[in-house]
Protein backbone atom coordinates (compact mmCIF):
# COMPACT_ATOMS: atom_id res chain seq x y z
CA UNK A 1 0.00 0.00 0.00
CA UNK A 2 0.77 3.41 -0.14
CA UNK A 3 1.25 5.35 3.65
CA UNK A 4 2.72 8.83 4.66
CA UNK A 5 5.55 7.95 6.95
CA UNK A 6 8.36 10.15 8.71
CA UNK A 7 11.42 8.65 9.95
CA UNK A 8 11.66 10.67 13.10
CA UNK A 9 10.54 13.55 15.24
CA UNK A 10 10.46 16.65 12.92
CA UNK A 11 11.97 14.73 9.91
CA UNK A 12 10.00 15.00 6.82
CA UNK A 13 6.94 12.84 6.33
CA UNK A 14 7.31 11.30 3.06
CA UNK A 15 4.49 8.89 0.57
CA UNK A 16 6.27 5.77 0.34
CA UNK A 17 5.29 1.87 -0.27
CA UNK A 18 4.73 -0.61 2.64
CA UNK A 19 3.31 -3.53 3.69
CA UNK A 20 -0.33 -3.76 4.24
CA UNK A 21 -1.21 -4.08 8.35
CA UNK A 22 -2.37 -7.76 9.56
CA UNK A 23 -6.59 -7.71 10.25
CA UNK A 24 -6.55 -8.43 13.97
CA UNK A 25 -8.51 -11.28 14.87
CA UNK A 26 -10.98 -8.81 16.62
CA UNK A 27 -10.60 -6.07 14.03
CA UNK A 28 -10.56 -5.22 10.82
CA UNK A 29 -8.77 -4.21 7.59
CA UNK A 30 -10.26 -0.97 6.48
CA UNK A 31 -9.85 0.78 3.00
CA UNK A 32 -9.13 4.57 4.09
CA UNK A 33 -11.53 6.92 1.74
CA UNK A 34 -10.81 9.82 3.52
CA UNK A 35 -8.66 10.99 6.84
CA UNK A 36 -8.36 14.04 8.35
CA UNK A 37 -5.30 16.07 9.13
CA UNK A 38 -5.41 16.79 12.83
CA UNK A 39 -3.23 19.38 15.30
CA UNK A 40 -2.96 15.67 17.13
CA UNK A 41 -1.03 14.28 14.07
CA UNK A 42 1.33 17.34 14.17
CA UNK A 43 2.02 16.89 17.94
CA UNK A 44 3.06 13.41 17.37
CA UNK A 45 5.32 14.32 14.70
CA UNK A 46 6.87 16.89 16.88
CA UNK A 47 7.27 14.35 19.62
CA UNK A 48 5.10 16.20 21.89
CA UNK A 49 2.97 12.98 22.71
CA UNK A 50 5.76 9.98 21.58
CA UNK A 51 4.90 7.48 19.14
CA UNK A 52 6.85 4.43 17.50
CA UNK A 53 9.62 5.56 15.04
CA UNK A 54 8.98 4.80 11.73
CA UNK A 55 5.17 6.07 11.94
CA UNK A 56 2.33 6.31 10.06
CA UNK A 57 -0.01 9.43 11.52
CA UNK A 58 -3.65 9.48 11.15
CA UNK A 59 -7.06 8.95 13.03
CA UNK A 60 -10.02 10.61 11.59
CA UNK A 61 -10.99 7.81 9.41
CA UNK A 62 -13.55 6.65 7.04
CA UNK A 63 -13.42 3.19 4.78
CA UNK A 64 -14.84 0.74 3.29
CA UNK A 65 -13.89 -2.96 5.42
CA UNK A 66 -12.42 -4.92 3.50
CA UNK A 67 -11.13 -7.92 6.17
CA UNK A 68 -12.73 -9.01 8.94
CA UNK A 69 -10.91 -11.10 11.64
CA UNK A 70 -12.52 -14.24 13.06
CA UNK A 71 -14.04 -12.74 16.39
CA UNK A 72 -15.87 -10.05 14.67
CA UNK A 73 -19.71 -10.42 14.70
CA UNK A 74 -21.36 -7.03 13.96
CA UNK A 75 -19.59 -5.99 10.93
CA UNK A 76 -19.03 -7.55 7.42
CA UNK A 77 -17.00 -6.69 4.49
CA UNK A 78 -18.15 -3.95 2.28
CA UNK A 79 -19.51 -1.78 5.08
CA UNK A 80 -18.91 2.05 4.99
CA UNK A 81 -17.71 2.79 8.88
CA UNK A 82 -16.40 5.37 10.74
CA UNK A 83 -14.49 5.19 14.42
CA UNK A 84 -13.64 7.48 17.28
CA UNK A 85 -9.70 8.09 17.63
CA UNK A 86 -9.80 6.57 20.84
CA UNK A 87 -10.80 2.52 20.48
CA UNK A 88 -11.86 0.99 23.39
CA UNK A 89 -11.03 -2.90 24.04
CA UNK A 90 -14.53 -3.75 24.56
CA UNK A 91 -14.61 -5.64 27.17
CA UNK A 92 -12.96 -3.71 30.87
CA UNK A 93 -15.54 -2.07 33.39
CA UNK A 94 -15.17 1.05 30.98
CA UNK A 95 -16.06 -0.17 27.55
CA UNK A 96 -18.91 -2.06 28.75
CA UNK A 97 -20.11 0.88 30.59
CA UNK A 98 -20.34 3.08 27.50
CA UNK A 99 -16.88 5.04 28.75
CA UNK A 100 -14.53 3.34 25.64
CA UNK A 101 -12.78 6.52 25.38
CA UNK A 102 -11.22 6.40 28.67
CA UNK A 103 -10.75 3.11 28.18
CA UNK A 104 -7.41 2.10 30.04
CA UNK A 105 -6.18 -0.53 27.40
CA UNK A 106 -6.99 1.73 24.42
CA UNK A 107 -5.60 1.47 20.59
CA UNK A 108 -5.66 4.53 18.76
CA UNK A 109 -4.83 4.68 15.55
CA UNK A 110 -1.87 6.84 14.09
CA UNK A 111 -0.76 6.84 18.05
CA UNK A 112 -0.24 3.30 19.37
CA UNK A 113 -0.27 2.17 15.81
CA UNK A 114 -0.13 2.58 12.24
CA UNK A 115 -2.71 5.57 11.20
CA UNK A 116 -4.62 6.25 8.28
CA UNK A 117 -2.71 8.17 6.05
CA UNK A 118 -2.46 5.42 3.93
CA UNK A 119 -4.33 3.32 1.84
CA UNK A 120 -5.55 0.87 4.30
CA UNK A 121 -5.47 0.65 8.12
CA UNK A 122 -5.90 -2.09 10.93
CA UNK A 123 -8.32 -1.59 13.62
CA UNK A 124 -8.99 -2.86 17.11
CA UNK A 125 -12.14 -4.33 18.65
CA UNK A 126 -14.21 -3.99 15.95
CA UNK A 127 -17.85 -4.48 17.55
CA UNK A 128 -16.89 -1.92 20.06
CA UNK A 129 -15.93 0.96 17.67
CA UNK A 130 -16.76 0.72 14.61
CA UNK A 131 -19.61 3.54 13.29
CA UNK A 132 -21.98 2.44 10.57
CA UNK A 133 -22.40 5.61 8.38
CA UNK A 134 -25.44 6.52 6.86
CA UNK A 135 -26.62 5.83 3.41
CA UNK A 136 -24.89 8.56 1.12
CA UNK A 137 -22.96 9.96 3.71
CA UNK A 138 -19.55 12.18 2.03
CA UNK A 139 -16.37 9.93 3.26
CA UNK A 140 -14.77 13.49 3.34
CA UNK A 141 -17.16 14.66 5.88
CA UNK A 142 -17.60 10.97 7.88
CA UNK A 143 -13.70 11.68 8.09
CA UNK A 144 -13.98 15.16 9.86
CA UNK A 145 -16.35 13.70 12.49
CA UNK A 146 -13.78 11.00 14.09
CA UNK A 147 -11.62 13.31 16.21
CA UNK A 148 -12.53 17.16 16.45
CA UNK A 149 -16.18 17.16 15.39
CA UNK A 150 -17.12 14.41 17.83
CA UNK A 151 -15.00 15.42 20.19
CA UNK A 152 -16.63 18.63 20.36
CA UNK A 153 -19.85 17.25 20.47
CA UNK A 154 -19.55 14.92 23.60
CA UNK A 155 -17.69 18.08 25.16
CA UNK A 156 -20.91 20.67 24.07
CA UNK A 157 -23.14 18.41 25.17
CA UNK A 158 -22.29 15.65 28.13
CA UNK A 159 -20.22 17.65 29.48
CA UNK A 160 -20.60 21.12 28.84
CA UNK A 161 -24.69 20.69 28.76
CA UNK A 162 -25.35 23.47 26.89
CA UNK A 163 -29.15 24.10 26.07
CA UNK A 164 -30.81 27.31 24.64
CA UNK A 165 -30.17 30.39 26.16
CA UNK A 166 -26.42 29.87 27.29
CA UNK A 167 -23.95 31.91 27.11
CA UNK A 168 -20.42 29.99 25.88
CA UNK A 169 -16.94 30.56 25.21
CA UNK A 170 -14.49 28.56 22.73
CA UNK A 171 -11.07 29.40 23.25
CA UNK A 172 -9.33 28.02 19.78
CA UNK A 173 -11.04 28.60 16.60
CA UNK A 174 -9.18 25.13 15.00
CA UNK A 175 -11.16 22.08 13.71
CA UNK A 176 -12.33 21.20 17.65
CA UNK A 177 -12.88 24.81 18.39
CA UNK A 178 -15.13 25.70 15.32
CA UNK A 179 -16.87 22.30 15.68
CA UNK A 180 -17.64 23.21 19.77
CA UNK A 181 -19.27 26.62 18.03
CA UNK A 182 -21.60 25.34 15.33
CA UNK A 183 -22.82 22.44 17.99
CA UNK A 184 -23.42 24.96 20.88
CA UNK A 185 -25.20 27.35 18.15
CA UNK A 186 -27.55 24.59 17.05
CA UNK A 187 -28.47 23.47 20.47
CA UNK A 188 -29.63 27.70 20.90
CA UNK A 189 -26.80 29.28 22.68
CA UNK A 190 -25.14 32.64 21.91
CA UNK A 191 -21.20 31.94 21.35
CA UNK A 192 -17.99 33.85 22.21
CA UNK A 193 -15.31 32.96 19.92
CA UNK A 194 -11.40 33.33 20.76
CA UNK A 195 -8.55 33.52 18.26
CA UNK A 196 -5.12 34.57 17.48
CA UNK A 197 -5.95 34.38 13.48
CA UNK A 198 -8.30 36.92 11.91
CA UNK A 199 -8.78 34.01 9.39
CA UNK A 200 -9.60 31.92 12.03
CA UNK A 201 -12.08 34.58 13.86
CA UNK A 202 -13.81 35.03 10.46
CA UNK A 203 -14.79 31.81 10.07
CA UNK A 204 -16.37 31.51 13.65
CA UNK A 205 -18.50 34.93 12.83
CA UNK A 206 -19.55 33.05 9.74
CA UNK A 207 -21.28 30.32 12.05
CA UNK A 208 -22.94 32.76 13.83
CA UNK A 209 -20.57 33.28 16.83
CA UNK A 210 -19.47 36.53 18.21
CA UNK A 211 -15.59 36.49 17.48
CA UNK A 212 -13.24 38.04 19.52
CA UNK A 213 -9.43 38.94 19.75
CA UNK A 214 -7.27 37.58 22.76
CA UNK A 215 -6.71 40.99 24.01
CA UNK A 216 -8.88 41.82 27.40
CA UNK A 217 -10.65 39.44 26.73
CA UNK A 218 -12.05 38.00 30.23
CA UNK A 219 -12.92 41.66 30.71
CA UNK A 220 -14.93 42.08 27.41
CA UNK A 221 -16.87 38.51 28.12
CA UNK A 222 -17.60 39.56 31.61
CA UNK A 223 -19.23 42.90 30.38
CA UNK A 224 -20.65 41.96 26.90
CA UNK A 225 -22.49 38.73 29.33
CA UNK A 226 -23.15 40.44 31.96
CA UNK A 227 -20.95 38.70 34.39
CA UNK A 228 -19.67 36.15 32.17
CA UNK A 229 -20.26 32.79 30.18
CA UNK A 230 -22.30 29.67 31.54
CA UNK A 231 -20.06 27.51 29.95
CA UNK A 232 -16.68 27.87 28.58
CA UNK A 233 -14.16 25.10 26.64
CA UNK A 234 -10.27 25.29 25.94
CA UNK A 235 -10.46 23.86 22.56
CA UNK A 236 -6.50 25.07 22.12
CA UNK A 237 -4.73 24.04 25.41
CA UNK A 238 -2.72 25.80 26.68
CA UNK A 239 -1.94 27.32 30.26
CA UNK A 240 -2.97 30.86 28.76
CA UNK A 241 -6.48 29.79 27.00
CA UNK A 242 -7.54 27.77 30.45
CA UNK A 243 -6.88 30.49 32.56
CA UNK A 244 -8.41 33.02 30.31
CA UNK A 245 -11.51 30.76 29.54
CA UNK A 246 -11.79 30.07 33.47
CA UNK A 247 -11.64 33.77 34.32
CA UNK A 248 -14.42 34.12 31.66
CA UNK A 249 -17.20 31.97 33.57
CA UNK A 250 -20.23 33.31 35.48
CA UNK A 251 -20.55 31.93 39.28
CA UNK A 252 -21.83 28.42 39.12
CA UNK A 253 -19.93 28.05 35.30
CA UNK A 254 -18.77 25.17 33.79
CA UNK A 255 -15.50 24.42 32.30
CA UNK A 256 -14.49 21.88 30.04
CA UNK A 257 -11.04 21.13 29.09
CA UNK A 258 -10.70 19.77 25.40
CA UNK A 259 -7.59 20.76 23.97
CA UNK A 260 -4.19 18.53 24.52
CA UNK A 261 -2.35 19.76 27.70
CA UNK A 262 1.27 18.87 26.69
CA UNK A 263 5.11 19.61 27.71
CA UNK A 264 4.70 22.24 30.57
CA UNK A 265 1.28 23.24 30.31
CA UNK A 266 0.33 19.67 31.36
CA UNK A 267 1.34 20.91 34.66
CA UNK A 268 -0.61 24.50 34.51
CA UNK A 269 -2.18 25.66 37.88
CA UNK A 270 -5.74 26.64 37.62
CA UNK A 271 -7.36 29.88 39.75
CA UNK A 272 -8.79 27.46 42.50
CA UNK A 273 -10.03 30.29 44.23
CA UNK A 274 -12.37 30.96 41.82
CA UNK A 275 -13.27 27.15 41.40
CA UNK A 276 -14.29 27.23 45.03
CA UNK A 277 -15.76 30.68 45.26
CA UNK A 278 -17.76 30.69 42.29
CA UNK A 279 -19.07 26.69 42.88
CA UNK A 280 -17.09 26.16 39.23
CA UNK A 281 -17.74 22.73 37.45
CA UNK A 282 -14.33 21.33 35.70
CA UNK A 283 -14.38 18.71 33.59
CA UNK A 284 -12.15 17.24 31.08
CA UNK A 285 -13.17 15.56 27.59
CA UNK A 286 -11.52 12.88 25.93
CA UNK A 287 -13.15 12.09 22.41
CA UNK A 288 -16.46 10.12 22.52
CA UNK A 289 -17.07 6.43 22.74
CA UNK A 290 -19.20 4.71 19.33
CA UNK A 291 -22.34 4.03 21.12
CA UNK A 292 -22.86 7.39 21.77
CA UNK A 293 -22.12 8.38 17.37
CA UNK A 294 -26.16 7.76 16.51
CA UNK A 295 -27.41 11.04 18.63
CA UNK A 296 -24.76 13.06 16.52
CA UNK A 297 -25.29 11.31 13.16
CA UNK A 298 -28.95 11.63 13.55
CA UNK A 299 -28.45 15.94 14.10
CA UNK A 300 -25.95 15.78 10.72
CA UNK A 301 -28.61 13.48 8.69
CA UNK A 302 -30.96 15.72 9.77
CA UNK A 303 -29.26 18.89 8.68
CA UNK A 304 -29.10 19.86 12.32
CA UNK A 305 -25.32 19.93 12.25
CA UNK A 306 -23.43 20.52 9.18
CA UNK A 307 -19.92 19.28 9.21
CA UNK A 308 -18.99 19.94 5.80
CA UNK A 309 -19.37 23.74 6.56
CA UNK A 310 -16.12 22.87 8.63
CA UNK A 311 -14.04 21.45 6.28
CA UNK A 312 -11.08 24.15 4.38
CA UNK A 313 -9.63 21.82 2.39
CA UNK A 314 -9.13 18.19 0.75
CA UNK A 315 -6.10 16.82 -0.58
CA UNK A 316 -4.91 13.92 -1.62
CA UNK A 317 -2.74 11.64 0.12
CA UNK A 318 0.46 12.75 -1.85
CA UNK A 319 -0.01 16.26 -0.56
CA UNK A 320 -0.20 15.40 3.19
CA UNK A 321 3.58 15.51 4.27
CA UNK A 322 3.78 19.48 3.05
CA UNK A 323 -0.29 19.78 5.11
CA UNK A 324 1.51 17.88 8.27
CA UNK A 325 4.65 20.42 7.87
CA UNK A 326 2.72 23.42 7.80
CA UNK A 327 1.45 22.96 11.02
CA UNK A 328 4.06 24.95 12.37
CA UNK A 329 2.84 27.97 11.52
CA UNK A 330 -0.96 27.34 12.11
CA UNK A 331 -1.82 30.83 11.51
CA UNK A 332 -0.75 30.53 8.01
CA UNK A 333 -2.94 27.48 7.42
CA UNK A 334 -6.35 27.29 6.22
CA UNK A 335 -9.23 27.89 8.70
CA UNK A 336 -10.99 24.87 9.15
CA UNK A 337 -10.37 21.05 8.47
CA UNK A 338 -8.00 19.30 5.74
CA UNK A 339 -9.04 16.56 5.13
CA UNK A 340 -7.36 13.77 2.90
CA UNK A 341 -9.50 12.58 0.02
CA UNK A 342 -7.77 8.53 -0.96
CA UNK A 343 -9.54 8.96 -4.01
CA UNK A 344 -7.97 11.85 -5.31
CA UNK A 345 -4.56 11.52 -7.21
Amino acid sequence: MLAVRYAGYGMAPELVEMPSPVCPDDGVLLDVLATGVCRSDWHAWRGHDPVSLPHVPGHEIAGVVSQIGRDVTRFAVGDLVTTPFVNGCGSCEFCLGGDAQVCPQQTQPGFTHHGSFAEQVALYAADTNLVRLPEGMDPVVAASLGCRFATAYRAVTARGRVGTGDLVAVFGCGGVGLSAIQIAIALGAQVFAVDVSDLARQRAADLGAVALAPDSVVERITDLTGGGVHVAIDALGSASTELAAVRSLRRRGRYVQVGLMLGPDARAPLPWDLVVAYELEVYGSHGMAACDYPAMLSMVSSGILRPAELVGRVISLAEAPAALVAMDSPASSTAGMTVIDLTRH
